[in-house]
């Protein structure tokens, strides 16, 4: 979506030469927030996106211009602006305990080894630092302390992810070091980013003219591999009405979204446990393995899918038709809906996070309901209440788990009673954080190809972050802007380290 509107707003394509074509019935890919497919009358959202006004640059620069949701005069990133200075986010309970104790998080807990660790991590380059882990770098002091918990659960690494992708987080957030124990530089959006970003931009497209087909996967790309002039010639296309293919004119573009952090989710209910897929069975992983036989330079892409243990976790989403979860909470954590941080109860077995936000969360939520969104990272062990893992537990059992961990028993029947709990199994949802190696990621545009480029969180951007919504437009605006030859600057990275005020407050909140 952001390569079409770069294409039609930078770059003067007509909106009636630009095709996307999407595998699900609905577009935005990972930031979705619909319906729940396992309760009638409940809602759902597979993941939570935090946004930093330095960081997201690209992100911006395309919002700034895409009329928001509810005011065609007002553009998304202005909707954005004014909303958060209206709600300014400031945590006031970012740890928990098993005593449901609210913890000072305010003190890191680094010690002298610590700090000598990460400024050893950081003076590495990431050649040298290879596939090595995180827990390979770092003692296990340093894996106890709220320092790690809070960047932990707020960028949801894990020990065994990527040291080279720890490292390339702490350049771009150094910012945020002094903000761990808050969140206070969370920007957030009116609704979800679904309905707050992906509407408001579909809808753009829309009315540019740009043909959205849902329920079209793309199978396969022939692409001509000479090492001077690599050519997309061929899509091979699968939709209800069967196999068919589309060849690429000479003037044709294509814009290749490689692998899924939220392919194959499942959903479970109040009942219900989501299974756990392992066999891939949508087509985001497959294209991807087709393609890197065509050439060594697209990519390794079972470096990131092949091994779901390391990449798994569940999110849950409670519809509450009554308030007094809400009231509670509240209560509990000192800060009204929408100025809170999410609280991650550092002793549970599951190592829960959750978070309520402003109310309404969705646009068409309807009066009287609430919202509560909720994970855990370790999905196999067994609950501290509830004797199961949560990848065996309903989403009642799961919400049964979460009262006791803060000590809402005294509220836990009424709740149970009147709240839905939809549960997402993600075998994925952590795997762009793999450790990898130079090459197991390709470039957006391949060496020598003259009309294809590949998309996503999958892709190589020196200098930036997976897991972010920035990543994926830098890589569409990288892409648009070379190959139509857009005369503008593509916003640079922002590096914190050059700048003294905020190296000077980073080291402060270290000590």
């Amino acid at each position: 979506m952001a390569t079409a509107a770069f294409a039609i707003r930078d770059a003067g394509v007509p909106g009636e030469n630009i095709h996307i074509l999407e595998e699900l019935g609905h577009v935005g890919g990972a930031m979705d927030a619909v319906d729940s497919p396992a309760i009638r009358g409940a809602m759902v959202t597979r993941g939570a996106r935090m946004f930093c006004e330095e960081v997201y640059q690209t992100t911006w620069d395309l919002f700034s211009t895409i009329p928001s949701l509810e005011d065609p005069d007002v553009t998304v990133r202005e909707e954005m602006l004014d909303w958060n200075d209206k709600h300014e986010t400031h945590g006031r309970t970012r740890l928990a305990d098993a005593r449901h104790r609210v913890l000072d998080a305010t003190g890191y807990g680094l010690d002298t080894r610590n700090r000598f660790e990460i400024s050893r991590m950081l003076a590495l380059r990431e050649k040298t630092l290879g596939a090595r882990r995180i827990e390979d770098l770092f003692s296990e002091h340093f894996l106890q302390t709220n320092f790690w918990h809070m960047w932990r659960t707020t960028f949801a690494f894990q020990k065994w992810n990527s040291a080279a992708e720890l490292r390339r987080y702490f350049l771009r957030f150094i910012q945020e070091l002094e903000n761990l124990d808050t969140l206070s530089g969370v920007r957030r959006t009116t609704y979800n980013q679904n309905d707050s970003m992906i509407v408001p931009l579909q809808r753009w497209l829309v009315s540019q003219g740009v043909d959205v087909r849902f329920g079209t996967r793309v199978t396969d790309v022939d692409v001509t591999n000479s090492p001077q002039r690599r050519r997309a010639t061929r899509l091979h296309v699968e939709d209800s009405a069967g196999s068919s293919e589309i060849d690429l004119g000479q003037n044709d573009l294509a814009f290749i979204t490689i692998g899924s952090i939220v392919a194959d989710t499942t959903y479970g209910g109040n009942d219900t446990v989501p299974p756990l897929i392992r066999d891939r069975v949508d087509g985001s992983w497959s294209l991807w393995e087709k393609l890197a036989k065509k050439a060594p330079d697209f990519g390794r892409p079972n470096t990131f899918c092949g091994n779901i243990d390391e990449s798994k976790w569940e999110s849950f989403t409670r519809t509450m038709h009554s308030d007094t979860l809400v009231k509670r909470w509240v209560e509990y954590t000192g800060n009204e809906l929408g100025t809170g941080a999410m609280t991650t109860l550092i002793e549970s077995g599951w190592y829960m996070s959750a978070v309520v936000v402003a109310q309404p969360h969705f646009a068409n939520q309807t009066e009287g309901t609430y919202t509560m969104w909720g994970w855990g990272l370790e999905i196999d062990n067994e609950g501290d209440y509830v004797k199961k893992t949560m990848a065996q537990a309903t989403g009642t059992e799961i919400l049964t788990e979460l009262m006791h961990q803060f000590g809402f028993e005294d509220i836990l029947d009424e709740v149970l009673a009147t709240t839905d709990v939809t549960t997402s199994m993600m075998p994925y949802a952590s795997a762009l954080f793999a450790r990898r190696v130079p090459g197991d990621r390709p470039k957006v545009i391949p060496d020598g190809a003259q009309n294809f480029a590949f998309l996503g969180q999958f892709t190589e951007l020196p200098g930036d972050v997976v897991f972010t919504v920035e990543y994926s437009i830098h890589g569409a605006m990288r892409a648009v802007y070379e190959f139509l030859g857009v005369d503008r600057e593509i916003p640079p990275i922002f590096k914190g380290l050059h700048d003294p005020k905020v190296l000077v407050k980073a080291l402060q909140a270290a000590y």
